[in-house]
């Protein structure tokens, strides 16, 4: 009898939003905007109805709970996966790997592409995307941000993909002559470890340098104008500058970076789709180990849809390093040192412990892409 009241009141309920055209939105559910006396009155009494059914006592023929929690799972299994993507990983999109694997199990793919790692995982926060490749510095701060987030599969190190850059006529000539100079660099990215990492080769301190903290794009008009006396950058953003800017290169990450970036999920979405990550990881396996070894079609296929020449496109290919990692204790070492780099700077505001985003080795097993 409850459940036929309630329903009654919920479908009367619905009617009055439409009559609203209050919107639906897929990732935030229902923004409401306020109803009227009576509307406010309907929603009471429905939440007080729907308390009542909860809170009412069991039947004899209720079902068990094991065989509840397998429903929930499967109905729960996603028909999206929303992915984000930078330029530096545009090749995944472009491909179009992920569709056609996931195609035949009913499940479509979402692009949104960000500037950078940072920006990316903001949006994982905030439920806007399921899955996304960042660098190792992104994790940190949204972790030390309250981000939860978990590392799925590492990506190789590619040292040599990004560089501390000068314009072309500038007196900076080593490291040490960054002192007291304005350097621009996304903050929380790679080029952000990799800026700390060098004025440490050089004996600097990073309070010795004045940061200025800009997405790539700005970054580069910042640097184009004379804005900033240096700026740090990984590919393609650092090809394209070689080519067009004619910059210097002050360092590469050669001999400084220690690891790669990773792939990033929610946690929620690893739990639930375990079957739907596994196929994902194969492809970008997959796809990782045929760019190894066709580098010139690699480039070919990015070069215009980055509207890049072929020949800059060929130099970022050919210095980045393919393949993907294991989640394991080593990397995981590594990524605490990071963490524990920029704690100490008071970069972050807490400290970070990266096994809080880590899943167990028996997980990891079980979502292992096929070899």
């Amino acid at each position: 009898m409850i459940n036929q009241i309630f329903r009654r009141f919920i479908a009367k309920w619905i009617s009055l939003i439409k009559f609203r055209n209050i919107p639906f939105n897929n990732q935030h559910k229902l923004f409401f905007s306020p109803l009227p006396t009576v509307g406010a009155f309907v929603t009471g009494l429905c939440l007080s109805l729907l308390f009542a059914a909860c809170s009412s006592t069991p039947t004899v023929n209720a079902p068990n709970p094991s065989a509840t929690s397998v429903s929930n799972s499967a109905s729960s299994k996603a028909t999206v996966v929303r992915f984000g993507y930078q330029k530096s990983t545009i090749l995944l999109r472009t491909k179009g790997v992920l569709e056609k694997r996931l195609a035949p199990e009913g499940i479509t793919v979402q692009w949104t592409e960000f500037q950078a790692g940072p920006q990316l995982l903001e949006a994982m926060n905030v439920g806007s995307i399921d899955i996304g490749p960042v660098g190792e510095s992104p994790p940190i701060f949204a972790q030390a941000a309250g981000t939860s987030l978990t590392y799925v599969v590492g990506t190789a190190a590619t040292p040599a993909s990004s560089a501390i850059l000068v314009p072309q006529n500038s007196r900076i000539q080593k490291l040490t002559d960054l002192k007291g100079k304005k350097v621009a660099f996304q903050k929380g990215s790679s080029a952000h470890l990799l800026l700390v990492q060098a004025l440490e080769k050089a004996g600097l301190k990073y309070t010795d340098i004045e940061p200025k903290y800009l997405a790539p794009a700005d970054a580069r008009a910042a640097f184009v104008k004379g804005s900033v006396d240096a700026w740090v950058i990984w590919d393609p953003f650092y090809a394209a500058a070689q080519e067009a800017t004619k910059a210097k290169v002050l360092i590469d990450g050669t001999g400084i970076n220690k690891q790669g970036g990773y792939y990033l999920m929610t946690r929620k979405f690893v739990t639930e789709n375990p079957q739907t990550v596994k196929a994902i990881l194969e492809e970008i396996k997959n796809l990782e180990e045929w760019s190894k070894q066709n580098r010139e079609e690699v480039a070919k296929t990015l070069a215009p849809v980055l509207g890049i020449d072929l020949e800059t496109m060929k130099k970022a290919t050919n210095r980045r390093t393919f393949g993907i990692v294991p989640i394991d204790d080593n990397l995981i070492n590594l990524q605490q040192g990071v963490a524990d780099t920029y704690y100490k700077l008071k970069l972050i505001p807490k400290e970070v412990n990266v096994k809080d985003a880590v899943l167990t080795k028996e997980e990891y097993a079980a979502l292992s892409p096929k070899t």
